[in-house]
């Protein structure tokens, strides 16, 4: 049978599938018994793979081509109206009730819902809330998620995005989840595990050493295996085992001379045989080079399109060169992930997305991911009682706030027709009508700063200033340094002068740097806000809720502090397809971030796990478990509000390890009344106190004494002990 005729006899059979679902008893359906909901995942998937022809097979391990997508083939052509949209999707198998993968990105939201005539929640970019360091917040930010790809149709994200911060200026930063693999691993493995308890297939990405935008399909990551196992590949083994995602996307990017996609080091040896990843690696869009090598490797689904893996995978295994056992792997995987989630025994039915409960979620996530930087004189909280006077001051900060760009970009509220790769796209939540609403005795002025006089002459006549400051990023291009854009400096730097009561508000996809910083009373990063932004920031700034995020990643005093001054760049004309340029990883190897910094004496901005209140913490009585496997503390509000405190728990290794500087090894979020003390002990990995032996492949802890500190941030650890492993 052609594939044309193949995919036509599917379309005839896709009414059938709705029927056999719906007629379903008691987990069973007459002559299906891989529809027994009582049998494991693995062998309803094995018995589904026993009634498969190839081309039943071969139609599971590809990509039927994206929404709008130009110049498709003829067999894709002739199924596009089976696409719900979205980043595309591949055909499942009809007449065995396997339903098809309707995918699209969901990084900080679903994407694309416009073309849907749908609506979508903004949540806060994946670095804001990796900065509430709250495994509850993350679980919330995906299951939101995953609840809204079912009401707009699809049964798989294209979230999970955990690439640690290893050059700030990456232009994904906003989708990650910061510097440090424990912190980034945990969050990501909340967020995954409850977005695919929606019953949508979970995915984590991009895997791995997608670490830079510039040249990314020919950039070849140099990177040695003990300094990739403790740093990216850490993040991704914590998030693998403890969201249990059902695809691994891999990246567009070489790791030591080969592709992720087809880098057998990376997808067989670690992933799947170490790691005993039981679901399927689907390739980034158009991150295929090959058939044979890819299978190899362990690549199991091409996307977008079927170049690779369509006719040449079904040539291939006829000639023998790749063989039953290895496709049957590859289709078994994605089978498995179809059944664990639960897409064929719970498919989605569109509805209507509950506009009311996102801005819910979306606002408590932005309230407790905000970090205030600075509150000198404690200027914050302002007092809507007392204050008479506010400028508020910024590009935009009358109507909206900035978002993220690319694939993560989700529409805003009346965008029609999606939106054009790589536009600044300001979601309609007004900062201005928010502070009006905060303070309606106030006379609020509002400059949008683009004249620089006209901002300086409504800060003088005014109590307080508050600039709203942004800097945009996006998929396909990196920063070329970490200062504001548009001559935001300078402006921030002309305000404070004329009002030494100048509160800025950061909305950023990363670091920044702050010329002006010494001057202005307080600084709040708000990140990337979301559909409800401007309301958290306001309730922030009035006090209605106490600031709780810490930094997930370090903000550098300038670019020289970092391990690489700039990011390196392909050599032209463009080669896609051949990497044509390398980076060595090796420089900072496993001290990403804050270690970096703390290896190589760098004094910095703001410290990794940084973050002020406006109430004040103390810590006592650490106490460390037996082996180092848990530790116990107290943390005590010794001011007068209401808060909450993120206990960060590092380890120093012995001398032996080589590795000199602190790392993460637990955290606890912990609200706290005034006066109220609570002690708290957290599970502690040993992982996270080990270092990975190349030799004997797996993680040890070298025999030596170890020193556990805890406190508010990897710079102030006030509370030290030790414990001994022999």
């Amino acid at each position: 049978m052609t594939n044309i005729a193949h995919r036509v006899a599917m379309l005839g059979l896709l009414g059938l599938t709705a029927l056999t679902v719906s007629g379903q008893t008691n987990g069973m359906v007459k002559d299906r018994p891989w529809m027994d909901t009582k049998l494991s995942p693995e062998r309803r998937a094995d018995l589904v793979l026993e009634q498969m022809t190839l081309d039943e097979k071969i139609s599971l391990l590809h990509g039927n081509g994206m929404a709008r997508q130009k110049n498709l083939p003829p067999e894709i052509l002739a199924v596009q109206d089976q696409s719900n949209g979205g980043a595309g999707f591949v055909f499942g198998v009809p007449r065995l009730g396997i339903p098809s993968i309707q995918m699209t990105d969901a990084a900080y939201g679903v994407r694309q819902s416009a073309d849907n005539g749908r609506y979508s929640t903004a949540l806060p970019s994946n670095l804001g809330s990796a900065a509430s360091w709250d495994l509850d917040a993350s679980c919330a930010y995906g299951k939101l998620i995953g609840d809204e790809l079912r009401m707009q149709g699809y049964n798989t994200t294209l979230g999970g995005g955990t690439n640690i911060t290893r050059d700030p200026r990456n232009g994904r930063t906003f989708e990650y989840m910061g510097e440090d693999p424990v912190l980034a691993g945990t969050m990501v493995g909340s967020r995954i595990r409850c977005e695919g308890g929606e019953h949508v297939i979970s995915d984590i990405k991009h895997y791995a050493f997608n670490d830079q935008e510039s040249g990314r399909q020919e950039v070849d990551a140099q990177i040695g295996e003990r300094a990739g196992r403790e740093s990216d590949l850490l993040a991704f083994e914590i998030g693998v085992k403890t969201g249990h995602p059902n695809a691994v996307m891999c990246s567009y990017n070489g790791v030591n001379g080969d592709y992720a996609c087809e880098n057998t080091w990376l997808l067989h040896d670690v992933l799947k045989s170490e790691w005993k990843f039981p679901g399927f690696v689907m390739s980034d869009w158009d991150a295929t080079h090959s058939t044979v090598k890819s299978s190899h490797a362990g690549l199991d689904q091409e996307q977008p399109l079927n170049l690779f893996y369509g006719e040449k995978l079904k040539q291939a295994v006829q000639s023998g060169d790749v063989s039953q056992a290895e496709l049957n792997d590859h289709v078994r995987r994605v089978l498995w992930a179809e059944f664990a989630s639960g897409i064929i025994d719970h498919p989605q039915v569109k509805g209507v997305v509950d506009v009311v409960h996102g801005f819910e979620v979306s606002q408590k996530v932005e309230e407790g991911s905000a970090v205030l930087l600075r509150n000198e004189h404690a200027v914050l909280p302002l007092d809507a009682q007392k204050v008479r006077s506010i400028a508020v001051i910024g590009f935009n900060a009358d109507t909206g706030m900035i978002s993220g760009g690319g694939s993560a970009q989700v529409d805003a509220p009346g965008q029609i027709g999606g939106t054009p790769w790589r536009k600044h796209i300001w979601f309609p939540t007004s900062p201005l009508k928010s502070i009006q609403e905060q303070a309606p005795n106030a006379n609020v002025s509002f400059s949008s700063g683009e004249r620089i006089e006209d901002a300086v002459e409504k800060a003088k006549a005014a109590d307080v200033a508050i600039v709203f400051a942004w800097q945009f990023e996006s998929e396909g291009g990196d920063l070329e340094n970490l200062s504001l854009p548009e001559n935001q400096d300078k402006l921030i730097a002309a305000v404070a002068k004329a009002n030494p009561r100048t509160v800025v508000v950061l909305e950023t996809g990363t670091a920044v740097t702050m010329p002006w910083l010494d001057n202005t009373s307080a600084v709040l990063e708000a990140w990337y806000g979301g559909s409800k932004g401007a309301d958290a920031v306001a309730r922030l700034l009035f006090g209605d809720v106490n600031p709780s995020g810490k930094l997930p990643m370090t903000f550098p005093k300038s670019e020289d502090e970092l391990p690489r001054t700039t990011i390196a760049q392909p050599p032209p004309p463009v080669k896609n397809g051949v990497l044509s340029f390398k980076v060595d990883y090796n420089v900072e190897g496993a001290a990403v971030g804050y270690k970096w910094y703390e290896s190589q004496k760098k004094p910095v901005l703001f410290p990794f796990g940084f973050g002020l209140s406006y109430t004040t913490f103390s810590y006592s009585n650490l106490k460390v478990g037996k082996d180092g496997e848990s530790v116990t503390l107290t943390v005590k509000n010794t001011g007068a509000r209401a808060g909450a405190e993120v206990a960060e728990v590092y380890a120093t290794l012995p001398q032996s390890a080589g590795e000199p500087w602190n790392r993460l090894i637990a955290y606890k979020k912990v609200e706290l009344a005034p006066g109220e003390s609570k002690t708290v002990t957290m599970d502690v990995d040993p992982t996270y106190e080990s270092i990975w032996d190349v030799a004997a492949k797996r993680w040890t802890r070298p025999s030596a004494e170890y020193k556990v500190m805890a406190g508010p941030s990897s710079s102030e650890l006030p509370l030290e002990a030790t414990f001994s492993v022999r």
